[in-house]
């Protein structure tokens, strides 16, 4: 390696902790006001969409207008998506394909035409959530934010983006701990100090514009929920294995309607996304009550008392529209939507074993919230951020034992019929689709840290008895507070983290392989 180059980025590394804190939480602020814009464009325009369904109704010829302006706004967002094609879908496997270097976005781009399509779908009623949209929305605001202030260190743009995407979620959500896990646990996939400050800065900031202007209380709302008795806990375990098992079946219908759509090569993009929101005017005229992703229905389900065969339905319609809307490539997430789908598999146990298995029937809504949290780590295997997300939502750490009872069978269910990550799959078709790949760079370098398991291959063994990947340098080892020289002689343990400097050629492989020395695969 060059020697003049891995000087400088080692002095780049002086203050950085600093410089990331402050970075994180202006890129928090700006994040926090976008979102809350984003989230009042969506509340008010919904009131005009349901308003023109409301017009449609009154006859037939006023039925079908509704219907074409449906279909011609479809039109109009596929245009978007056609003119930036990666802010069709959530936009969070589009966010960790950049994070780890493998897609090259536009972010200015992406925040203009994310904030647009998104406002406009999702306002109109189509089954789709807001919260990925929010982490993408953030995670170009964080690269904005990289290129504007730092061009010459790399290293500091992807930390950036990644607290851009923390802050997005936190706003969304009004709940700044869940933001930050989920942009560590789902992102980025590492907990280094150098992530984990400037993602909770933002996070923080961010969660402070959203309840200054949009109040304090979280999203969903589950305060009242009443500690949940020990002797219900087996139920849990019959809730985990059915949210592990629909998770399941939710992550295939995703890639199922994703394939579909893909047939249907010669029928452009915009022509595509027309037939969700063709479906969804049907949707606003005949069933309004099945619009949008599913805030409103979930604090419904903790009020109201419906029956077993009501609830089944309701999830096999709100299952089916999702897919319709998503496989399409229309901008909006899965993230509320799949919320929607756990929380009535949850109130469906409760209903049915307040019925048959002697469940006191205040405890029904316990279950609502803990099918949230198993069918969230069924799906995108972030168990961590599914129990805290839940905890912020009934503000108490209470609920944490049921909660990660049903989380872990839900995970060990899912990993039992071999479900993956869903976000790291679509990354993966999303980079097999349009064939991206990594444009070489064969003079720049720049700074990696990794986290050392216990367990790992690393773990215990010397610096000189590892097989480090050609093109890296290791520079430092980071343990506590201090940092020690890397001799041959130098035992490393579990909790140490590796400064490594890498090519940015290489970064993606080198990446990989250290990852597979020092994590427990």
């Amino acid at each position: 390696m060059d020697t003049s180059s891995t000087k400088e980025i080692l002095k780049s590394r002086k203050n950085m902790k600093i410089k990331l804190l402050l970075e994180g939480t202006l890129i928090g602020f700006l994040v926090g006001f976008v979102i809350v814009l984003n989230r009042l464009a969506i509340s008010n325009l919904t009131r005009y969409f349901n308003n023109f369904y409301d017009f449609g109704n009154q006859s037939i010829i006023k039925s079908i207008i509704v219907i074409i302006t449906l279909t011609f706004i479809g039109y109009l967002v596929g245009i978007m998506v056609k003119r930036e094609e990666m802010i069709s879908g959530s936009g969070i496997p589009q966010i960790k394909g950049r994070v780890v270097n493998k897609l090259r976005l536009n972010w200015f781009k992406i925040l203009i035409y994310k904030f647009l399509g998104g406002v406009i779908a999702l306002a109109a009623g189509l089954s789709l959530g807001r919260e990925g949209p929010s982490v993408q929305i953030g995670g170009a605001v964080g690269e904005g934010v990289a290129d504007l202030t730092y061009k010459k260190v790399k290293v500091k743009k992807e930390y950036l983006i990644t607290s851009g995407a923390s802050a997005g979620l936190a706003a969304a959500f009004n709940s700044p701990l869940s933001g930050m896990i989920f942009a560590l646990e789902e992102i980025h996939r590492n907990f280094s100090p150098l992530v984990l400050l400037p993602a909770m800065a933002s996070a923080i900031a961010a969660d402070f514009v959203s309840k200054r202007f949009l109040g304090m209380e979280p999203s969903l709302n589950f305060e009242r929920l009443q500690v949940l008795p020990l002797k219900y806990y087996w139920l849990l375990i019959i809730l985990g294995i059915l949210t592990g098992v629909a998770g399941t079946i939710f992550s295939k219908g995703i890639y199922l309607f994703q394939d579909l759509y893909g047939k249907f090569k010669k029928i452009p993009i915009e022509v595509k996304i027309m037939f969700p929101f063709f479906v969804t005017a049907l949707i606003g005229l005949l069933f309004p009550s099945l619009l949008g992703g599913g805030h409103d229905t979930i604090l419904n389900l903790t009020v109201e008392d419906n029956s077993i065969c009501i609830l089944i339905l309701l999830y096999l319609s709100k299952f089916l529209l999702l897919m319709i809307a998503f496989g399409s490539g229309v901008p909006g997430g899965i993230f509320l939507p799949m919320l929607l789908l756990g929380a009535i598999l949850g109130n469906i146990t409760g209903v049915f074993s307040f019925t048959f298995l002697g469940l006191n029937k205040e405890f029904i809504v316990n279950f609502i919230a803990l099918g949230m949290a198993g069918y969230f780590a069924a799906v995108v295997k972030a168990p961590i951020t599914g129990i805290v997300l839940i905890m912020e939502m009934t503000g108490s750490f209470n609920h944490i034992l049921s909660l990660g009872l049903t989380v872990i069978v839900s995970y060990i269910t899912a990993d039992f019929f071999k479900n993956e990550a869903i976000y790291e799959l679509l990354l993966e078709r999303l980079l097999k689709r349009k064939g991206i790949k990594e444009e070489a760079d064969n003079t720049k370098k720049t700074i990696l840290e990794f986290p050392i398991e216990a367990g790992s291959i690393a773990d215990g063994k010397y610096v000189k008895d590892i097989e480090w990947p050609k093109d890296c340098l290791l520079v430092s080892i980071k343990r506590g507070e201090k940092e020690i020289i890397p001799k041959g002689k130098v035992q490393l343990l579990s909790g140490d983290y590796l400064v490594v400097i890498v090519t940015l050629e290489k970064r993606i492989e080198i990446f990989e392989e250290i990852n597979s020395i020092t994590l427990v695969n």
